[in-house]
């Protein structure tokens, strides 16, 4: 079964622990990559980039992350080189990100979905396969192009 990397920082715990419980049940191969509690608080750069990294070794993997908007989650993991990080806020983003952009990691916003949306975006997005049309499959290549080489192909 699919590989499910899965991060969140202190403001993402809640919302993480209830898909990570979810999709346990389902029978996903859960890797939680979340921080221990600290008094210094916690960096979401570190978990973008500790489940960006994971999901960049295992291409049948998944990651998922949460923060409170998800924004800085998302910058930090499509650093991560073949990565395709998509911040979605409701199960059409959340589709879309599969069907077109053949993204690997899921990022939420706790502040701006409910629990319900997000665990089932996220059913979504682990199930769907990237249908590989001429056009989608064409584009992502341009960014994989891009992201190897610094300049648009043909440039």
């Amino acid at each position: 079964m699919l590989k499910i990397f899965i991060g969140a920082d202190h403001a993402g715990t809640e919302l993480k622990e209830k898909i990570k419980k979810a999709l346990v049940s389902d029978g996903y191969n859960i890797e939680d990559l979340s921080p221990s509690a600290s008094e210094d608080g916690d960096d979401y750069p570190d978990y973008a980039f500790a489940v960006g990294e994971q999901v960049a070794k295992d291409e049948e993997s998944r990651g998922i992350l949460v923060c409170d908007t998800g924004i800085g989650m998302a910058m930090a993991a499509n650093k991560v080189k073949n990565i395709r990080a998509a911040l979605v806020s409701n199960i059409f983003s959340a589709k879309r990100s599969r069907e077109h952009n053949d993204a690997n990691i899921i990022v939420f916003g706790s502040e701006l979905i409910k629990p319900a949306d997000a665990l089932e975006a996220t059913r979504y997005f682990l199930e769907l396969i990237f249908p590989y049309s001429e056009r989608h499959n064409r584009r992502i290549n341009k960014i994989k192009y891009y992201e190897t080489h610094g300049r648009i192909p043909g440039k």
